[in-house]
């Protein structure tokens, strides 16, 4: 009778472990993981982290908006995800991974507007202080002129037509892109407020994202799926 009444205690240390394997990854190695796994992690870390920032620069480059808004990035961000929850990662961590590749989405098209480039051009934020414009073009499109102020002094004395738009206001921030020597016009990347990131901030993110997929790889190892393989 005290047998039967004796709750099952044999249970509950494979219920915390699976737990724990569920939420952190069950890690099955002893000692160091191995230098492939390692490299697993850091593969994926990196394809990760530079397609989000490659195409953040490449958006900024072409201005293509699909680009530049950070969208690709967080498509880029989705399928590193999805590599960790396939490799049966620990969910916490997957979620910690998918929280730092939305973050360096957002942010790596800001960031790319504030590198000088290879051309010679450079991306400066600055003021609109008036919006001209609202006639048709040859074309049949609506064209508007941008009258902007340097913030870092920047003269430019040429009106803005790239970038600037319907919903463009007084006071916004535009990053302009302006060449020095003025051989190419000053352009927008965007109509509507602009704000640089600075560069050391997105390459810790970009090293938490790495971390954090070394960490997941690593901790996903399975000794019992290696066997079976």
């Amino acid at each position: 009778m005290r047998g039967w009444l004796r709750p099952p205690l044999a249970p509950e240390p494979d219920l915390t472990a699976h737990l724990r394997g569920t939420v952190w990854g069950p890690a099955e190695f002893v000692g160091w993981p191995p230098r492939w796994l390692v490299g697993e992690g850091v593969l994926a870390g990196v394809l990760g982290a530079g397609s989000i920032v490659g195409v953040g620069v490449v958006g900024d480059r072409t201005g293509v908006p699909v680009l530049a808004s950070g969208e690709a990035g967080l498509v880029c961000a989705g399928a590193l995800v999805l590599h960790l929850v396939r490799v049966r990662a620990g969910r916490a961590l997957v979620g910690i991974v998918a929280v730092l590749g939305v973050c360096l989405a957002l942010q790596a098209p800001q960031a790319a507007a504030g590198l000088v480039r290879a051309d010679g051009e450079r991306v400066a934020p600055m003021v609109v202080t008036s919006v001209e414009g609202g006639g048709r073009t040859g074309a049949g499109s609506t064209r508007y002129l941008c009258s902007v102020v340097a913030r870092d002094g920047v003269p430019i004395k040429v009106r803005i037509r790239q970038g600037c738009g319907r919903t463009t206001r007084p006071g916004d921030v535009l990053a302009v892109v302006y060449d020095p020597e003025g051989r190419v016009p000053p352009r927008a990347l965007a109509a509507g407020p602009a704000a640089t990131v600075p560069l050391c901030d997105l390459a810790a993110l970009a090293a938490a994202l790495l971390a954090g997929c070394v960490l997941a790889v690593v901790r996903s190892h399975r000794l019992t799926h290696a066997a079976t393989a």
